[in-house]
């Protein structure tokens, strides 16, 4: 890595969201046409998502302001009710946030002092005297593949799939082993791992989540957070090879992980189906003929601009430097280093700041030589660190019900798509019990199909996804709750978080 820090100084806005959960099992929901507060959603939606603004934080309580997705604050008033708008003083809106020993939280207005508490329904900030009542549970508002990296080893959470174990000892979060799907079931935590088993309180991996895989999490804002079980165990790097396992003597807080979305990376391939992958001398050929390390690069793209970074293994990235050559020598801000995406039936045409298109030279070089994108500027472009999907759209995860005949994708929790590679672009999506996703007339899905069938996947954003369905549509989020195939147009429902 020489000296490269891979992780993000700076928390981005998606690991400061939470929700929060009253005594009741409730979460916290602002009504935006009546700009009032409640308590009375059962589930993690997009109107129970917060994002905390901290603007003085300490070991055990932080100053913070609670804002919506709306852009709105959460706002405490003198006679004791909560409502939802703007601030109209420095301090209007400010919570003293503290952490407790049981993964709770308080929130206690800094003006009258008086603590944020809900009755199951109502939400108000009436008493000073500290009791059960105030107490709140936040729940990380990311999507569930999440990479944990634990600051102190400065090293990725990797799934050991042979051993069974989990070690703390991967530099770079490229391969899929390193991510986790988060689970939330009855106020606690399950990690399951890439290979669809279940980190445990004993030194093994579960076949299926119970009560010794069930964790409590405990979360401080900027995406921070320790899994114990709740008996005074935590889960921390342990030995010489940093074996994840349950002990009672973490050191200088090795048993935080800084939780994050699982990053993508992909793999690309010239029209004569070479990788495109970085050599010595940090050039950039279209020549090698087998997947190497080098030849995998993490997709960072900005949905707004279409603009697209691509980041090696070394932590340097893809740019285009004199005489239109590419190297693999780039920092974060250079111009030089984002390029334009085009997409063409599921390959990628990525063109310079210098408005030339990127192909593969006679000398196997990768370089910015076209005026005109041509077939030998489209790259077949494929996900190296995932052999599944869970997807998120406005309404919630894509899964299965036994309450519905047909896929839906208003649910809390997702079932995982698994991705069978056809040609470029194209994946068939086979369903958790091996069977496929089957279409009907009206454009519905069904997850029990016989037959496989072509899907084409086009990246929007980092983390962001188009599906392209066989009957010539784009998967869409519908708001009663059923996953359809029947848009033309790529429109918000149909942008998918993975």
């Amino acid at each position: 890595m020489d000296g490269v820090e891979w992780i993000q100084r700076h928390p981005r806005v998606e690991d400061l969201r939470v929700g929060l959960i009253s005594w009741a099992g409730t979460y916290l929901t602002y009504e935006s046409c009546k700009n009032t507060v409640t308590a009375t959603a059962k589930s993690l939606g997009r109107r129970q998502t917060w994002e905390l603004l901290v603007s003085n934080e300490h070991d055990t309580q932080a100053v913070v302001r609670l804002k919506s997705l709306q852009g709105l604050y959460l706002l405490c008033e003198a006679d004791g009710s909560v409502a939802y708008g703007r601030p109209r003083t420095s301090h209007h809106g400010c919570f003293l946030l503290r952490f407790h020993r049981n993964s709770k939280w308080t929130l206690q207005c800094l003006i009258s002092g008086r603590y944020l508490e809900s009755n199951g329904e109502d939400v108000f900030c009436n008493s000073r005297v500290l009791s059960a009542y105030h107490m709140w549970t936040p729940q990380p508002a990311l999507h569930v593949h999440v990479i944990l990296y634990n600051p102190i080893h400065r090293c990725y959470a990797r799934t050991d799939p042979t051993m069974g174990r989990v070690w703390v000892d991967a530099e770079v979060p490229c391969l899929e082993e390193c991510g986790f799907l988060l689970h939330f079931r009855d106020g606690c935590y399950h990690l399951e791992t890439s290979t669809h088993h279940f980190l445990s309180h004993v030194d093994r991996l579960f076949s299926q989540p119970s009560s010794q895989t069930a964790f409590h999490m405990q979360v401080r804002p900027g995406g921070l957070v320790a899994l114990c079980d709740g008996e005074g165990g935590m889960l921390y790097p342990q030995g010489t090879h940093l074996l994840l396992g349950l002990g009672s003597n973490p050191i200088r807080g090795e048993e935080w992980f800084i939780l994050q979305h699982c990053p993508t990376w992909v793999t690309l391939r010239s029209k004569a189906r070479r990788f495109i992958s970085i050599t010595y001398g940090k050039k950039v050929h279209g020549t090698s003929e087998r997947l190497i390390p080098m030849s995998m690069f993490q997709f960072e793209c900005n949905s707004d601009n279409s603009t697209l970074q691509l980041r090696s293994a070394t932590g340097c990235y893809l740019a285009q430097r004199r005489h239109r050559m590419v190297m693999a020598d780039g920092h974060p801000m250079e111009p030089e280093t984002f390029f334009r995406v085009h997409w063409s039936c599921g390959k990628i045409i990525m063109q310079s700041s210098n408005g030339r298109y990127l192909g593969i030279a006679n000398n196997g070089l990768l370089m910015a030589n076209a005026t005109l994108p041509g077939s030998n500027e489209e790259f077949a472009i494929r996900l190296a660190n995932r052999t599944f999907l869970a997807l998120r759209g406005r309404y919630g995860y894509v899964g299965s019900s036994s309450d519905h005949d047909l896929i839906q994708c208003n649910m809390d929790q997702p079932d995982c798509i698994h991705l069978l590679p056809c040609r470029q672009g194209i994946y068939h999506f086979q369903a958790q019990g091996g069977s496929f996703w089957s279409i009907t007339s009206f454009g519905s899905f069904r997850p029990w199909g016989k037959f496989a069938l072509n899907f084409c996947i086009e990246l929007h954003g980092s983390n962001l996804l188009t599906v392209l369905a066989p009957n010539g549509f784009y998967l869409r989020a519908d708001r009663s709750g059923t996953l359809l195939a029947d848009s033309e147009d790529i429109t918000k429902e149909c942008i998918w978080e993975f």
